[in-house]
């Protein structure tokens, strides 16, 4: 095995074809959006576990000691996980270390356990069915609706984005690269970035939305913000059903979302809607304060 750091074109295609072929066969990505934007970063380390020339198995370490790993289906049950895992520890030693296991599956919920790992956090995805178009919600009076402008609107965005999550460990304190960063991926389209905008043209809320097409063909609530000054006007449900419409208008028949396990009242709205439970996303972590 071989950590590396800074992957070139070569590195990145054979990681997102790990990943792609884990997806396939688990109906989940095994990797965050976060993970394969930070493939080039020289600040990131990045394990490499090979058969041949074949990439058989990877994991990922940020900076802050974030983790993610992945086995390729036909090398599972030979103890490569394990190894990366070890791996993972050895190089942080006493540092905390957070590992996301995506889908929940048992073998990593075991391994987790065996390492020292405590479950520290849970992240539920949720589907919902659209066959038909929801019908429209009027916007509060001086709001209307349009499309994200690349270039235009990134400040606008952070704004009310790291005002809206200023208590997420992820989607706060974001800056302006990694807004351009998911500009530059091939899923990004500013058409279904929605924006809710006042008569001055200031941004109140948004609904970003994202096209999947594999494992499947499914659209996803990417991420949806309210500014704190006009939560409880109704616009949230109002952007994200027009999130819905859009994706309803490209096609898709199904709908994805993440949320906090423990967001009670998110997870009200969205149930709500239809929504519910396909599987979890466990971060385990080890070597950090568990709040009481």
């Amino acid at each position: 095995m071989e950590w590396r750091a800074g992957l070139d074109d070569d590195g990145v295609a054979v990681v997102r074809a790990l990943a792609s072929a884990a997806a396939a066969a688990d109906g989940s990505a095994p990797l965050s959006d976060e993970v394969l934007l930070q493939l080039r970063s020289a600040d990131a380390a990045h394990l490499f576990a090979r058969d041949g020339s074949d990439l058989v198995g990877f994991a990922h370490l940020d900076p802050e000691g974030g983790g993610e790993l992945v086995v390729h289906p036909d090398h599972r049950r030979a103890g490569l996980g394990t190894r990366l895992a070890r791996a993972m520890v050895d190089r942080t030693g006493d540092a905390p270390l957070r590992v996301w296991a995506h889908g929940e599956h048992p073998g990593a919920v075991a391994l987790a356990g065996a390492l020292g790992f405590t479950r520290v956090r849970e992240l539920w995805q949720m589907h919902l069915d659209l066959p038909d178009a929801p019908a429209a919600l009027a916007p509060p009076e001086g709001i209307r609706l349009r499309s994200f402008v690349v270039g235009s609107d990134e400040d606008e965005f952070l704004r009310v984005n790291n005002a809206a999550f200023d208590w997420h460990p992820e989607q706060g304190g974001w800056g302006v690269e990694q807004v351009r960063a998911r500009e530059a991926e091939p899923w990004f389209d500013a058409e279904g970035f929605l924006l809710a905008v006042d008569d001055r043209d200031r941004l109140r809320g948004y609904h970003w939305t994202k096209v999947h097409t594999e494992p499947e063909h499914i659209g996803e609530v990417y991420v949806l913000g309210v500014d704190p000054s006009a939560q409880g006007t109704g616009l949230g449900s109002v952007l994200t059903i027009a999130g819905l419409r859009h994706l309803h208008a490209r096609g898709l028949r199904q709908v994805l979302l993440y949320v906090e396990s423990d967001n009670d009242a998110a997870v009200r709205v969205y149930r709500k809607l239809g929504f519910t439970v396909r599987h979890s996303d466990v971060l385990f972590a080890r070597n950090v304060a568990i709040d009481s």
